[in-house]
């Protein structure tokens, strides 16, 4: 393939990054981030409500301008014309919608809204609506229960129709002045092409698959009358969304003129259709049939592939499967934790009130100790139970704390308590046929933390492998943004093709140790016990021998 280069823009939870890649040699030219610059880490909060979590889209302009025109400005410095950059990928959190007037301006950057919470986009943290997402569950149960099997049994108060429905019960004003609502990552596309018309903008059917209930086999969106059972409202509303979601390798058009200038790009150059963050981290990971890649951040994300022409029976428990939500002829299959470093930043900075500077003091600290030795047990849901359960309600325990117990020693039960989420994920997604022969993590906490990662491994009980860039986010936005813009040159290659010369993993692997590994065994159980007695309707759990049984795991490993 001749040379070519790509940007991949990235909007995650608290920043906008912006990378170069040379998709030839898979080199990152240039790499730019910017912060957003209203909230508590970019984040609008109500102190009225913890579950509220919300963005000014303002922020995503300032925050995407300063990004790209700096890594695109770095580029040129290291001998990459503006002219050579040939497409652009985007992804954003999700679900995170935000309403919009009928000619695509936020709400939240409008003069009579710009104080209203509700008025801005709804980030993908933000569990207000969980009244909302069991309505819809049960709703569906009885009337299209088509609907709930590809989005793992449960409809999610993180998800599209949540929101948007929790937004009209809560503030009718906001919801009667939306022309329209768009997913984040649908947004920025067709902002940056130039679109003007909600209606038009070539919405991605990676956020419509996975957390709007759109599936070509029942004809896109939800139906109308099963829309009206929710609200009326929302089956008007529907007119006004879309009626086909589109995968990531389609163009959503040219860089319109203003951005063109604001970024140092040509105009016209093809932007990609939009992708959720997650699937473009897998992508940039080197996502293929067999791999599950994990994105360890604030929450995780876990997501496979499997070619279409294989027959994938339903998951219960995950958050969606849905055709090329990630690749182009793969079906994308989602599931994931609410919550993770978000979790181990609580423990540091509101339970303990430190800074972020004691996660290593911790961290040191906990790794010297073995499997069980704490005696502690804990349950990852300070944020609710996003799969197997898909559960908003559910919340966080701690089980076997003593007058003794330490700091680092909870820490390190909160690390445990993550990793035996991830490993009941990937216990359901084997359960139903789907073969996972490696694990690939990608993120910060991959990135950062390697006692985590070892205790993940011994957990899982198998290799944890650590992607080789600290950017696959973008790195999968570039890939997929340069495939769009360049698909149809002669000799063009897939992306699958594009991630074997890009994408790899770091030397080190963390392997499993076979003590450890025996020992979390049994904590595992005691885990399960607990996961099904606070989780499972009438489970008959008996959760009477769990305090015990952790003293005696204690003394084992402490002696």
């Amino acid at each position: 393939m001749k040379k070519s280069y790509a940007l991949g823009i990235d909007f995650g939870t608290s920043e906008c990054r912006a990378l170069v890649l040379d998709l030839v040699s898979g080199k990152e030219i240039a790499v730019s981030s910017s912060k957003y610059p209203g909230g508590k880490n970019g984040v609008l909060l109500d102190p009225k409500n913890p579950h509220v979590a919300r963005q000014r889209p303002s922020d995503y302009h300032a925050a995407m301008k300063r990004a790209v025109s700096t890594a695109v400005k770095a580029a040129a410095g290291k001998g990459v014309a503006a002219e050579e950059i040939k497409g652009i990928g985007v992804d954003a959190t999700g679900s995170t919608p935000l309403p919009v007037d009928e000619k695509m301006v936020p709400l939240g950057m409008k003069k009579e809204f710009k104080s209203n919470l509700n008025a801005q986009a709804w980030l993908w943290k933000d569990h207000s609506s969980a009244e909302e997402a069991a309505l819809i569950t049960a709703k569906a149960k009885r009337l299209r229960p088509e609907y709930l099997a590809k989005c793992g049994g449960a409809y999610s108060s993180e998800w599209f129709w949540s929101k948007i429905l929790h937004c009209r019960n809560v503030d009718k004003n906001v919801f009667d002045a939306a022309y329209s609502w768009m997913e984040f990552s649908d947004y920025i596309p067709a902002l940056l092409a130039g679109v003007e018309d909600p209606t038009e903008a070539k919405r991605n059917v990676c956020a419509a698959g996975h957390k709007g209930m759109y599936n070509e086999s029942w004809g896109g969106l939800p139906d109308k009358r099963f829309l009206r059972a929710l609200d009326p409202a929302l089956a008007d509303l529907r007119d006004r969304l879309y009626e086909k979601a589109y995968p990531s390798n389609e163009i959503a058009g040219g860089l319109d003129k203003k951005w063109a200038k604001a970024f140092g790009l040509p105009k016209g150059t093809p932007v990609g259709v939009g992708a959720l963050d997650a699937h473009f981290g897998a992508i940039g990971s080197g996502v293929a049939e067999g791999a599950l890649v994990k994105i360890m951040g604030t929450s995780t994300c876990d997501i496979m592939v499997v070619p279409k022409r294989k027959k994938l029976r339903d998951i219960p428990g995950v958050a969606g499967i849905v055709p090329d939500s990630v690749l182009p002829g793969y079906v994308g299959i989602e599931a994931g934790q609410s919550a993770v470093g978000d979790i181990f930043n609580w423990w540091v900075m509101v339970a303990l009130g430190k800074d972020e500077r004691l996660h290593k003091a911790l961290t040191r600290k906990a790794s010297v100790i073995k499997a069980g030795e704490s005696g502690l047990l804990a349950l990852d849901w300070n944020n609710g139970n996003r799969n197997v359960l898909t559960d908003p309600k559910l919340t966080g325990a701690l089980v076997g704390q003593t007058l003794l117990t330490e700091d680092y020693e909870i820490y390190r039960a909160l690390v445990e308590a993550t990793a035996f989420g991830a490993l009941r994920i990937v216990e359901r997604i084997e359960e139903y046929g789907v073969k996972i022969r490696k694990v690939v993590n990608c993120g910060g906490i991959a990135e950062k933390n390697e006692m985590v990662m070892q205790i993940y491994a011994d957990v899982m009980n198998r290799p944890m492998e650590v992607a080789k860039s600290a950017e696959t986010v973008a790195v999968g936005a570039a890939i997929m943004g340069g495939h769009a813009a360049l698909k149809k040159e002669k000799g063009y290659e897939k992306p699958e093709k594009i991630q074997k010369r890009v994408c790899g993993v770091k030397k080190k692997v963390f392997k499993p140790r076979a003590a450890e590994a025996r020992t979390y065994k049994k904590l595992y159980a005691l885990y399960k016990k607990l996961h099904d007695a606070f989780g499972v309707e009438k489970s008959g759990a008996d959760l009477y021998p769990v305090m015990k049984e952790l003293l005696e795991i204690k003394r084992e490993a402490s002696a």
